[in-house]
């Protein structure tokens, strides 16, 4: 997302431009058209390539279809391809073609089953294959809608929900627009990274014609706890990351700060949840050449065990009101868990769902470009995520070694059902 405006900002003039995209356009054939028929025409019993593709089908898979899209309260798998692309389609049937198709593709390869079609020589495979007998991994598909597919071009305005906002500028961001925004996201998530580049791979190849992709990011080592007691895994700065996340399993606080129940706003998006993703460079060598103590201090976690600031345990009660043996609060007052604590931020709750990356070397600096592409889903952006990131910016000391370099908001839609694919009810 762009500074405050709007997403689409850094695309210019490409998403009309004819000879940017008439090569996809003349193959839509073997993407969006092509597949649709096969699905169409794919009864009976499954042939050897429709097969589950791996030894761990059988108890490995999740459920594709239910009242809610998995990926969401799923518990973290150890990778990541987050996609995202701008809808090249010309109308709002190729627009609904394109997300049936996609549905029926997720639900097979989330189920370890390759794409439906027949393949010979002269043609294109039905499916890329690079996932063949890797097995599902728990592979789980999510797609959002941002809102510069509330635009003019399908007629969709008036059915953009008002918590689908765009993200207001933040201190400190320095957003690389051709990285930020898009119409549609996709976060694959699986055990094994090739499966989910896979899944993404196929999406994009079906997608030729009717939607090109904009961004790729590519995640490692979730940055999330699972739930209240969970082991909580380590981010790049070596610290226990996530440890007061929502609990998934908990239904009363998915409903009360994950799940949209307005029926006064769009109907469609009932069910549904709101996806912010951030992706957030770590500036490695000046956080290496701190202190234990400044780190610590920084992060208001002691750095071996996670435990808070004058506590034991990671899981221990964070206690802001603390005073050490010189009268100074116990967690400063710029610490990290201070700044991001819900007392502190209204009340206001996420839930996270963020992964390492390391995209090589910056050749300007000769210094990792790595960090954190941070997720997190809730009802509300505005009231939830905004104010957060807003306390973050200003008071947390742990920003002086950040740096937001994309960004991107997204109406993810309840889940799927036999004659409800992703979408249904907005398109």
């Amino acid at each position: 997302m762009s500074r405050g405006g709007d997403q689409r900002q850094g695309q210019g003039g490409d998403r009309g431009s004819a000879p940017a995209f008439s090569r996809r356009r003349l193959l839509a054939g073997t993407g969006v058209a092509a597949v649709a028929a096969a699905a169409a025409t794919a009864a009976g019993p499954l042939g050897a390539a429709d097969a589950a593709t791996g030894p761990d089908h059988a108890g490995g898979s999740l459920p594709f279809h239910g009242a809610h899209q998995q990926g969401i309260t799923t518990p973290e798998q150890a990778r990541l391809v987050f996609a995202t692309f701008d809808v090249t389609a010309t109308d709002r049937a190729g627009l609904a073609a394109l997300l049936a198709t996609w549905t029926t593709a997720a639900e097979r390869m989330t189920s370890g089953r390759a794409l439906p079609g027949t393949s010979g020589q002269f043609d294109p495979p039905a499916d890329t294959g690079e996932a063949q007998g890797l097995g599902t991994s728990r592979l789980t598909l999510t797609i959002g809608f941002g809102p510069s597919l509330f635009d003019d071009r399908f007629a969709l305005a008036d059915r953009r929900p008002r918590a689908l906002i765009d993200l207001p500028a933040f201190p400190g961001d320095a957003l690389d627009p051709a990285a930020s925004g898009g119409d549609l996201c996709i976060q694959a998530c699986a055990h094994d990274a090739q499966v989910a580049f896979h899944a993404v791979h196929n999406l994009a190849r079906l997608g030729l014609g009717a939607a090109v992709l904009r961004n790729l990011q590519v995640g490692f080592g979730r940055t999330a706890s699972a739930g209240a007691q969970a082991e909580s895994p380590r981010n790049l700065l070596g610290f226990k990351d996530g440890t007061h996340n929502l609990d998934p399993t908990d239904a009363a606080a998915m409903k009360r700060h994950v799940w949209v129940d307005d029926e006064r706003d769009q109907p469609w998006m009932m069910g549904g949840s709101y996806l912010v993703a951030r992706r957030i460079r770590v500036h490695m060598e000046a956080w290496d050449r701190s202190t234990l103590g400044d780190q610590e201090r920084t992060i208001g976690r002691v750095k071996s065990t996670g435990a808070p600031l004058g506590k034991t345990h990671e899981h221990d009660r964070v206690d802001l009101a603390a005073i050490d043996d010189f009268g100074q609060a116990r967690i400063p007052q710029g610490a990290h868990i201070r700044a991001a604590a819900p007392s502190t931020n209204h009340g206001a709750v996420i839930l996270r769902r963020g992964y390492s990356f390391v995209d090589g070397v910056d050749p300007s600096t000769g210094q990792f470009d790595a960090g954190l592409f941070f997720i997190c889903f809730q009802k509300d952006p505005g009231s939830q995520f905004v104010p957060i990131q807003r306390r973050l910016a200003s008071q947390d000391a742990l920003s002086t070694y950040l740096e937001h370099t994309s960004s991107g908001v997204f109406a993810c839609p309840p889940g799927t059902g036999p004659g409800r694919p992703w979408g249904h009810g907005l398109v």
